[in-house]
């Protein structure tokens, strides 16, 4: 039984890896055949059934989150059948400017009381987003002749290990993958099936040791991190970090304190040097800090939850933290702190949840979470910070296709609306750029419609700001493409002289849309 058990877990990590493979082809950049889409369709639904029937952990969620799509959206071989994202629209030019830059997350400066440490640039564009997704957490590089030592392979994964650790038995597995293990409710050893006298995970620094050295010698690349206390920096040197991480591990400790006041202090301090550097980001993860911090999510102590979220928001900075944090089971406790939270608590959750989204795996999860219903929520109840958190997170969810019908059944398009009409005009921009990627999906479409949207569309058209025109007569045309009922309705609104105006002063993008529409309202007069 304890073999079954392990050997189910295996393959549910295995069957993880298949669909984040999956989810990662560009269906919609290769002229593939609806008949070859619907055998990868095929291979996730047997994928899916083969974990129901055979994995009874709850890490099994992860991987079913992958796969899962609506029933209405699976039938929709066109757009639905692949987890394949679309690239995004031109008109990113608030959450995203057009101009050729990455998203970036900087520490975020705030002049309250109690300062939330990350913020998020609005800068993000379809080529950094390929190119972020392509950064991810850097694997591992073996040449396909060179057999790796079993020791140094994890015996859950059977990948080579890079924070190699030690449990109760003296049995060494990589630290995510024990971990999720502990996290699933089991106390025994996955190879020896003994009990476990105590969860204790113990670094392996003899072993990670051997295996850098083994590395270097076979010109094998690893990830950045550490080797018997010492940290490798970007220029490729050393430096000791022995003392930082016994006091780190020290606070980490302090974390499970059945001591409520040393509970909070030692967040609080997390908190902090999570926000300082990176090296602090790598060291507070490697001593495990990760699943602690997760498991202070759903505490009922209001300080210990903000400080709780901010530091793994924080900690998401770190590129290879990302996964780490998907590991642990994050995204349903950031998800109720979202419901629940304190404002601040529920701001940064948005921001975590927009940190880890830019992989694109993560945002298959992160959507079958329901995370999307409580984003929306924050939009249209939030501060205006964190209004502009969910609107940055639900931008970046929903340039997954299965995720706009997710967000129009949670309601987003009637959010968007209010704050398109709102008198302050401080979000109209958010709101543009979130209509121009949902635009693209019917059932938004017929939502943006029915919410009465296009004559708000027209007005920005003629006293928007130059990006407003642009991003409203790129929804428009997405609107009336196809459709001659939604064409004579603009028409009928005189959406021609705005237009025409476009054409010779707006932006670039504009006059090219706008003259598309135009085409399109001739052709509809000559019907």
């Amino acid at each position: 039984d304890g073999a079954a058990k392990r050997i189910s877990f295996q393959f549910q990590c295995v069957t993880w890896k298949l669909e984040k493979s999956l989810a990662k082809i560009p269906f919609d950049q290769f002229q593939i055949s609806e008949e070859v889409q619907e055998q990868v369709a095929l291979v996730r639904a047997q994928l899916r059934r083969a974990t129901e029937r055979y994995g009874s952990l709850n890490s099994r969620k992860v991987s079913n989150a992958i796969s899962q799509l609506p029933e209405k959206e699976r039938s929709d071989t066109n757009h639905e059948i692949s987890a394949k994202l679309d690239s995004i629209p031109e008109s990113c030019t608030t959450l995203g400017h057009a101009a050729d830059k990455e998203t970036k997350i900087l520490e975020r400066v705030n002049s309250s009381s109690i300062p939330s440490d990350v913020c998020l640039s609005n800068e993000v564009d379809s080529k950094g987003q390929e190119n972020l997704a392509a950064k991810g957490a850097e694997q591992t590089k073996k040449p396909d002749t060179l057999v790796i030592p079993v020791d140094f392979l994890c015996p859950i994964s059977l990948e080579l290990m890079r924070d190699p650790v030690i449990v109760a038995t003296g049995q060494t597995y990589e630290r995510s993958y024990i971990q999720r293990w502990i996290d699933c409710g089991n106390v025994t050893c996955p190879k020896t099936q003994q009990k476990l006298k105590n969860l204790t995970l113990t670094p392996n620094y003899v072993l990670r040791s051997v295996i850098n050295q083994w590395c270097a010698k076979h010109n094998i690349e690893q990830p950045s991190g550490l080797a018997n206390g010492r940290l490798k920096k970007s220029n490729g040197s050393f430096c000791d970090v022995s003392g930082d991480m016994a006091a780190i591990q020290e606070l980490v400790s302090k974390l499970s304190s059945r001591c409520l006041e040393e509970r909070r202090a030692a967040v609080a301090e997390i908190r902090s040097l999570s926000k300082r550097s990176t090296d602090n980001r790598i060291l507070i993860a490697d001593t495990g800090a990760i699943p602690v911090l997760v498991n202070l999510l759903t505490t009922d102590d209001a300080s210990i939850q903000e400080h709780a979220v901010t530091s793994i928001l924080n900690l998401s900075i770190f590129e290879n933290n990302k996964s780490l944090i998907m590991l642990a089971g994050a995204v349903p406790s950031i998800v109720q702190v979202l419901r629940a939270g304190s404002m601040e608590a529920r701001e940064n959750g948005a921001a975590t949840l927009f940190s880890l989204s830019l992989a694109d795996e993560n945002k298959i999860i992160i959507g079958s979470s329901g995370a999307i219903p409580a984003l929306v929520d924050l939009l249209q109840n939030g501060s205006n910070r964190g209004k502009k958190d969910a609107a940055t997170a639900l931008f970046n969810l929903c340039i997954y296709q299965g995720n706009k019908g997710r967000a129009v059944r949670a309601g987003i398009i009637t959010a968007l609306l209010k704050m398109l009409t709102d008198s302050r005009n401080c979000m109209v921009d958010e709101a543009l750029t979130i209509l121009s990627i949902l635009a693209s999906n019917h059932d938004a479409k017929a939502a943006i419609v029915k919410a009465s949207t296009i004559p708000v569309l027209i007005d920005l058209l003629r006293t928007g700001l130059p990006r407003n025109k642009e991003n409203a007569a790129a929804i428009l045309l997405c609107l009336c493409k196809r459709d001659a009922e939604n064409l004579a309705c603009i028409s009928r609104l005189g959406a021609a002289i705005p237009l025409t105006e476009l054409t010779k002063s707006g932006t670039e993008r504009a006059k090219r849309k706008a003259t598309s529409l135009l085409e399109h309202l001739r052709k509809l007069q000559q019907l």
